[in-house]
C-alpha cells in the first residue's frame, strides 16, 4: 500500500516512519506548520527543520502553512492529503497519535472523507515503551518546548536519555510521559532512516521557566 506520513519531525511521528517504511510503500511525508504553539492539533516548534529532515529521508515532502484554531488546521490537512493522493497515489495516512481521540478523530473523519485508509502503529501503546523504542532504535532525540510544572526550560536541547525517560515515568502524576497532552515536544536529530545527521547550530530559548520553546535558528546536515 502507497501512504504518506503525517510527520511533525518529532519522536512520534518518526517512530510511526520507521514502522510503516517496514510494511508499507512511503511516498511521501505531509507536515502542517501553524502560526504557533496556541495550535490546538499541530507541533509548532521548528516546523521549517521538516525540509532538512526530508532531504535526509530522501522522502518527497508535502508541507502547508495553517492557522491555529481547529477549522484552519483540518482545512490544509484535508488539501495537503488530496495533493498527496493526486501527486503520488496515495492510499493511506500513517500517523504517530497513541492516545488522543481528539487528533484521532478528525485525522480519521478527513481520511474517510477522501477515500484514505488510516493507521496508527503507535494507538493505546504505553508511552513509557514507546520512548524506550524509541532509544533502542538509535534515534537522537531532543526537547523542544515543554509547557507545564515540574517540567522546565533548562530541558531546552537536552537529549532524550534512559534517564530521561525514567524521570518522565516518575512524573506521570502529572505530565503524560510522551507529551501526549502537549507537555513537551520533541524535534529528532537522527535515526535509522536519516542518511544524515541533522546538527542544531544556532538557537535561542524563550518563554518563562515553565511554558518555554527552543526555537532554531540555524541548523545543517552533517555526516553520521
Amino acid at each position: 500500500m502507497r501512504v504518506c506520513i503525517l510527520y511533525s519531525g518529532g519522536k512520534d511521528s518518526n517512530l510511526a516512519l520507521l514502522k510503516a517504511w517496514k510494511e508499507m510503500e512511503v511516498v511521501c511525508l505531509v507536515s502542517l506548520s501553524p502560526k504557533s504553539e496556541e495550535s490546538v492539533l499541530f507541533h509548532y516548534p521548528n516546523t521549517e527543520l521538516v525540509k532538512l529532515q526530508a532531504k535526509s529521508l530522501k522522502i518527497p515532502l508535502i508541507m502547508k502553512a495553517c492557522s491555529d484554531d481547529e477549522v484552519g488546521s483540518l482545512n490544509a490537512l484535508r488539501e495537503a492529503l488530496k495533493e498527496a493522493k493526486e501527486l503520488y497515489g496515495v492510499e493511506g495516512v500513517v500517523t504517530g497519535a497513541i492516545r488522543s481521540t481528539y487528533q484521532a478523530t478528525r485525522f480519521q473523519r478527513i481520511c474517510d472523507d477522501l477515500e484514505l485508509w488510516c493507521f496508527n502503529p503507535l494507538w493505546l501503546r504505553d508511552e513509557v515503551s514507546i520512548l524506550r523504542e524509541a532509544l533502542e532504535l538509535g534515534f537522537e532525540i531532543v526537547f523542544t518546548r515543554i509547557a507545564g510544572y515540574p517540567l522546565s526550560k533548562d530541558m531546552l536541547g537536552r537529549k532524550i536519555t534512559i534517564e530521561t525517560v525514567e524521570m518522565l515515568e516518575n512524573m506521570k502524576r502529572f505530565v503524560n510521559p510522551a507529551g501526549e497532552g502537549g507537555e513537551y515536544e520533541t524535534l529528532v536529530l537522527n535515526m535509522p532512516l536519516f542518511t544524515k545527521r541533522l546538527k542544531i547550530v544556532d538557537y535561542e530559548i524563550v518563554g518563562s521557566e515553565y511554558d518555554a520553546t527552543l526555537i532554531v535558528k540555524k541548523a545543517e546536515l552533517v555526516e553520521t
